[in-house]
């Protein structure tokens, strides 16, 4: 019946969400999840929040995670927005910041929902062919846009590009807002929020479903200069003004709160993504240098569909993209913990053994 549609419905293509399987005993190694539950203060927090005071709307300014993001990075609480998830808080981004006359710049392999969010707001863009070993080439944007927004590290890929890089984009496109989205950067790249202060154009987008192990309480922020985060305060208000719920707030601000377990399980994905690189180089993988909690490897002599086919059959689900044809021979698979790597290693030395 979609003669009930409006018009612009019939013209999306929208972002295909990891798979969220529900069969059990999976090594589920495909959406870039913490292979660690959050920190022990946090489940304190929500266990506290379940009280009589869930009948009352919760903070529509969820004022103690902007204080504890603000506190945590040592920036103005005027400088934080707070959003549910980091894809309500992008949307928005695009919303505010990114609709003007000249297209918007990102990179032709990233994160997918880019384009789906131009194609609901009405937003032209046209991307920039990543370099030849999928790096972020600062130059290639140096061109006319309204606006620029890639991750850093880049999503799918999982490369970082040098803070000295982006500072020095910053520098030469000063018309019009510049977006990191570091949802991984706490993996092992350079953030940009000391950038923030000195640069009035700089939006930078944070989760806290990967480092911070609360995919599943869905929190995002933006930290940028106050006029930035106006602007996104006012597409926010113009369609939820209550975001965040009381659950959503307490854990938040108690996972920003424990630098000590948020330091702690960035350390162990780290350890366990460089063994499990030297494992897969052995078994004949090609791995693009990673600074997230994931890694994206191809195999010299198996295509990507193949092994992701194989994997599964193992009950060890990894991602696979298909298109563009550039990286249809890798995957993407999420760190996780050690246990899991050895089983993943395991299952590829079985699928590749003649």
């Amino acid at each position: 019946m979609s003669k009930y549609w409006s018009a612009i419905v019939h013209e999306l293509t929208p972002y295909v969400p990891g798979e969220q399987p529900k069969l059990t005993n999976l090594v589920k190694l495909n959406t870039n999840e913490n292979p660690y539950g959050p920190s022990p203060k946090v489940l304190a927090a929500l266990e506290a929040e379940a009280a009589d005071s869930l009948r009352l709307y919760p903070d529509p300014t969820s004022d103690r995670v902007v204080q504890a993001v603000a506190k945590f990075y040592d920036v103005p609480d005027t400088h934080v927005f707070v959003g549910n998830g980091s894809d309500e808080v992008l949307a928005h981004t695009f919303h505010a910041l990114l609709k003007h006359d000249k297209p918007i710049l990102f990179p032709d392999i990233t994160y997918s929902f880019y384009p789906v969010y131009c194609g609901l707001y009405g937003i032209e863009y046209q991307t920039v062919a990543l370099g030849e070993e999928f790096e972020i080439n600062v130059d290639d944007y140096y061109r006319p846009n309204g606006g620029i927004i890639f991750p850093n590290p880049n999503a799918p890929t999982g490369r970082g590009l040098p803070l000295a890089e982006i500072e020095r984009l910053l520098k030469a496109n000063t018309e019009s807002v510049i977006v990191i989205d570091e949802a991984y950067v706490d993996f092992g790249a350079e953030s940009a929020v000391g950038l923030v202060k000195q640069y009035p154009n700089l939006l930078v987008t944070h989760t806290l479903s990967k480092a911070r192990s609360l995919a599943g309480l869905r929190v995002g922020y933006a930290i940028g200069q106050p006029h930035l985060v106006e602007a996104l305060v006012r597409v926010k208000d113009s369609f939820n003004s209550y975001p965040l719920d009381r659950f959503a707030i307490s854990g938040a601000a108690a996972a920003i709160e424990d630098r000590a377990y948020f330091e702690e399980t960035c350390r162990k994905v780290v350890a366990t993504r460089e063994a499990l690189v030297k494992e897969l180089q052995a078994l004949g993988f090609v791995v693009l240098p990673s600074a997230a909690n994931f890694i994206f490897a191809r195999h010299g002599e198996r295509s990507g569909a193949e092994l992701a086919a194989g994997l599964r059959e193992r009950s060890i689900i990894v991602r696979h993209f298909s298109k563009p044809a550039r990286i249809s021979d890798f995957l993407r698979i999420t760190i996780g913990t050690d246990a899991q790597s050895q089983v993943l290693v395991h299952a590829l030395k079985e699928i590749l053994t003649p």
